[in-house]
């Protein structure tokens, strides 16, 4: 099995895949996790450090700017690795020049530089997977995957762990951050001894093209809402159970901080990339469908650990195991889930549509945290965990109903066109809109209000539940839209 997991490195762009991983996670941390240590030790006020949470909204909103990386072209490199340089030179600049703050003397400064790098690596982030969809043939998009994983996580392990630790011990806060910076250098020789993608045949030719083409093109698509579900849904259960882990084995099992810290970072760290590659190495041999359906259930199934952990005397080898377990079915399924919505794209708009698709996957991961808890008071932590497998159901059930969609576009390489209920559809897609309107307007409210620059009495609840409200209407509406038309349509086939 060595040489299987060996084999994937040899493709033609592992290389450069691994250091373009390796930078994308890399600043990840130093906004975040990171940047909360040094702010702390610095004896920053606890209402601060907690705003300065708010930063990691690039990722989750970067696909309000993806459609100018599709519009535009740098004048060097080309659109894709032209946008990664730029956008490597400026995260390079933003951490040398963090290197130099003082979070107790350059608060503001430094909440400014931390907005900029996350904005760049959120940006980074859009071009990189657009340019590894442009560039990676089918067979190749599991095992491209793995190997981005395996880059992503071992930046996120340096600029986290590894540079607590070089602060603390050697090298002080403003060193540490220099020498991120220069770890970043790595992934600039990737950008440029990378291949850039030809051109697609239909490109936008204006920014109102970029943004309305995208959307165009997939909601046009067969079966396009069950699809957009089964992206939110897929990982769901998955999410549920990583919402609270590290509560769960402190106060819910009562293992020590220092031993949860120890197992759940590091061997969860391991196990994540060992199921990467592995579900990389599985997914040579294996369709995209049976890929996910396989991973889905073990990663559904492996969610048992934690239950079996929950009404078990607790042991610091049945603790590893179930960490390890979990991590390792949720690594297999992040590598076939990342080459789902790589398949997904159409690569004259795969950067905008990549960095929409990516973020509905988010939901899931950033909204479940609240019910979790909720959850956990009303049922305790046995129930709650059984309760994370049956989560991974309804994702599977939409799956099997996608895999005529999924098998067809992996086949003829194609997306086929809906031909039904056009203004059922057109009407569905409107009211999707207005949802994601009211939602846009209640974020830079919500922004302006916690930045001072605005305090209005706009109802912000009562924004946010109407948004939401219009856009799970929608999504329900195009899901039952799908069925019947699936359901037509094998009606037809049977006649």
């Amino acid at each position: 099995m060595t040489s299987h997991y060996l084999r994937i490195f040899t493709q033609r762009n592992a290389a450069v895949l691994l250091l373009l991983g390796f930078a994308s996670g890399l600043p990840l941390a130093l906004t975040a996790g990171t940047l909360q240590a040094w702010m702390t030790v610095e004896n920053v006020d606890l209402k601060t450090i907690g705003f300065f949470s708010l930063v990691g909204q690039a990722y989750v909103f970067k696909f309000l700017w993806s459609p100018m990386m599709d519009r535009y072209t740098p004048p060097f490199l080309g659109r894709r690795r032209g946008w990664l340089l730029v956008t490597q030179l400026a995260l390079i600049a933003g951490i040398v020049a963090m290197g130099f703050m003082q979070p107790a003397r350059d608060l503001t400064l430094l909440a400014a530089l931390a907005v900029l790098v996350a904005f760049c690596s959120a940006s980074q982030d859009i071009v990189f997977d657009a340019w590894k969809t442009d560039i990676l043939p089918a067979e190749e998009r599991g095992s491209g995957a793995a190997i981005t994983v395996l880059g992503y996580r071992l930046a996120m392990l340096i600029s986290g762990g590894l540079a607590l630790w070089l602060a603390d011990r050697y090298l002080g806060w403003q060193a540490t951050y220099w020498l991120m910076a220069l770890l970043m250098l790595p992934g600039l020789i990737a950008t440029l001894l990378a291949r850039e993608p030809a051109m697609p045949a239909r490109e936008p030719h204006s920014l109102r093209e970029a943004v309305a083409f995208p959307l165009k093109d997939f909601f046009q698509r067969d079966n396009a809402w069950l699809l957009i579900t089964l992206i939110v849904l897929y990982k769901l259960g998955d999410a549920f159970a990583a919402s609270l882990t590290t509560t769960f084995l402190i106060r819910g099992v009562g293992f020590s901080a220092g031993d949860v810290g120890l197992v759940n970072k590091t061997l969860g760290l391991l196990a994540t990339i060992i199921g990467a590659l592995y579900g990389g190495v599985l997914m040579q041999r294996l369709s995209l469908f049976r890929a996910l359906m396989l991973f889905g259930i073990l990663q559904a199934v492996s969610n048992f650990a934690y239950w079996l952990l929950a009404v078990t005397p607790p042991h610091l080898w049945s603790m590893a195991g179930a960490v390890f377990i979990e991590n390792l079915c949720g690594g297999m399924g992040t590598a076939a889930f990342v080459a789902l919505l790589m398949t997904l794209c159409n690569k004259s708009f795969s950067a905008t549509q990549f960095a929409l698709l990516s973020a509905l996957s988010a939901v899931g991961r950033v909204y479940v945290g609240p019910a979790a808890g909720w959850l956990v008071e009303l049922w305790g932590w046995p129930a709650f965990y059984a309760f994370t497998v049956v989560a991974g159901l309804p994702g599977l059930l939409l799956l099997w109903g996608c895999r005529g969609t999924l098998q067809a576009i992996q086949q003829r390489g194609a997306f086929t066109r809906r031909t039904q209920w056009a203004g059922g559809y057109r009407w569905t897609v409107r009211l999707f809109g207005t949802g994601c309107l009211l939602l846009a307007c209640w974020l830079v409210a919500l922004a302006l209000q916690a930045a001072h620059l605005w305090q209005g009495s706009l109802p912000l609840t009562q924004l946010f539940e109407a948004g939401m409200a219009l856009a799970l209407i929608a999504v329900a509406l195009g899901v039952i839209l799908d069925c019947l038309a699936l359901r037509k349509t094998q009606r037809d086939k049977a006649q």
